[in-house]
């Protein structure tokens, strides 16, 4: 069945060239599915983010063919569409086998691409990967993608020279090697950072979840140098400090912003925005930029109050299975509720506690955009924040002076003056308080 790309892919299509100019190269994308009529939309706004016009889409309902994926008639319809529309590539909505990929090479028109849903968002990835480690995150997992396909290519060919100089399998392995070498360096050093973090008293939040959930935007919410005001009407997500109309994948970088939350300061972390139909193993190569949420004192998991419920739950078991507990609790924030009316909303937050059961410390409801809900996220993330109170009786001298501009840096400081005498009460992380006792067991009574 073949038919044209939706109205909605269309208009987001648009959003994606007004922002970066035209698309680059056109496409046919290809969904099959073995149980139900196959959807392109999302397939489709993985091109548009990729810069693909799409032309064309093909859908099959069967079983997986061995070696094209599709049947072979419908295989065979796919090479026609392409020289009738002149595509540039085909792009399906699956992860294509080493031998499926090869088959389809050779069926289709000479330099026409073959791209699956993995080679897709790569793409995207390549395409927003700004610092060094978002860069060699994505050569490692491109060079792991592309590995078994040129062992594929050269056994077909008999040009397989194992161990021989040349080779381009042992090339690749030994480039992955190097990759993942510099890859363990800036991942010590990064960790080594939020060790720092921690130590001058930041506590550190990490947002995550599907992508256009409206992780940004809560950034821009809670950081003290972000503000939200000005933004267009609707639900846009938002990277770094820039509007961006309804973007997958807008980059690999994490964003970091500071937050005052009720006299504790927080590093808060934007990560990635994930997506279904990612396998695993691509996941995990983009550790590095994950490891801010495994790593984190508390994760905000955002989820999309405004899709129907199905594709709520299935975001949400995705977003839960690819990403490692945190460190301290996590917190389902969600998001776009003035979307939603109140009975809408009560069925959203009842999924939300089904799936993902006791690994959520709380449901919160929040409007990013409006401000609803933002005070009560705020102050339970205060409250779920590692934290210890200590008092000090301490003499009104320079010293304690010192010891208190220090306290205000690293923790929620108060004091009570009476007389010679000052009174501390202390807020922060445990072993900040450890570090308030031990100055001030020091400071000297003259």
């Amino acid at each position: 069945m073949q038919h044209s790309p939706p109205a909605e892919t269309d208009a987001q299509r648009a959003n994606i060239s007004d922002a970066d100019g035209d698309p680059d190269r056109t496409a046919i994308v290809v969904a099959r599915d073995a149980d139900e009529q196959p959807d392109t939309t999302e397939v489709e706004r993985l091109a548009a983010a990729a810069r693909y016009e799409v032309v064309d889409a093909l859908t099959q309902r069967r079983a997986e063919d061995g070696q094209y994926n599709l049947g072979r008639g419908k295989a065979e319809a796919l090479a026609r569409r392409v020289v009738e529309t002149d595509a540039d590539a085909a792009l399906f909505d699956v992860e294509l086998t080493p031998g499926q990929y090869s088959s389809l090479t050779a069926l289709l028109p000479d330099g026409t691409g073959v791209v699956d849903r993995h080679r897709l968002v790569l793409e995207i990835f390549e395409a927003g990967a700004g610092d060094e480690a978002a860069r060699l995150q994505v050569e490692r997992a491109r060079l792991r993608y592309e590995l078994p396909r040129i062992r594929e290519t050269e056994e077909r060919t008999h040009m397989q020279r194992a161990a021989e100089t040349g080779s381009r399998v042992v090339d690749t392995e030994r480039r992955i090697r190097t990759v993942e070498n510099k890859l363990d360096d800036l991942t010590d050093r990064a960790s080594e950072r939020r060790a720092e973090r921690r130590d001058q008293g930041f506590d550190l939040v990490a947002i995550a979840g599907y992508t256009n959930a409206g992780k940004s935007t809560l950034l821009h919410r809670l950081a003290d140098d972000l503000s939200i005001d000005g933004m267009a009407p609707g639900h846009a997500d938002l990277d770094g400090e820039a509007e961006v109309a309804d973007r997958l994948f807008k980059t690999l970088d994490t964003t970091t912003r500071r937050a005052a939350i009720d006299g504790r300061r927080v590093l808060l972390t934007d990560t990635v925005g994930l997506v279904d139909g990612i396998p695993h193993d691509l996941v995990a190569s983009f550790s590095a930029t994950l490891d801010a949420i495994a790593d984190s004192d508390l994760a905000l998991l955002v989820a999309d109050a405004s899709d129907p419920l199905p594709k709520l739950r299935e975001k949400l078991r995705v977003s839960l299975r690819e990403l490692d507990a945190p460190r301290g609790e996590l917190l389902v924030v969600l998001n776009k509720v003035d979307l939603v009316d109140g009975d809408a909303l009560d069925e959203r937050r009842e999924a939300v506690e089904s799936v993902a059961g006791d690994r959520a410390a709380a449901v919160l409801t929040v409007s990013a955009l409006a401000g609803d809900g933002a005070d009560r996220l705020r102050d339970t993330v205060a409250a779920a924040l590692p934290s210890e109170t200590v008092q000090f009786d301490l003499p009104n001298t320079g010293e304690t002076q010192s010891f208190l501009a220090w306290a205000h840096e690293h923790g929620c400081a108060d004091a009570e003056y009476e007389g010679d005498r000052v009174r501390v009460r202390f807020a922060g992380r445990p072993a900040v308080v450890d570090r308030a006792r031990s100055r001030a067991a020091s400071i000297r009574v003259d």
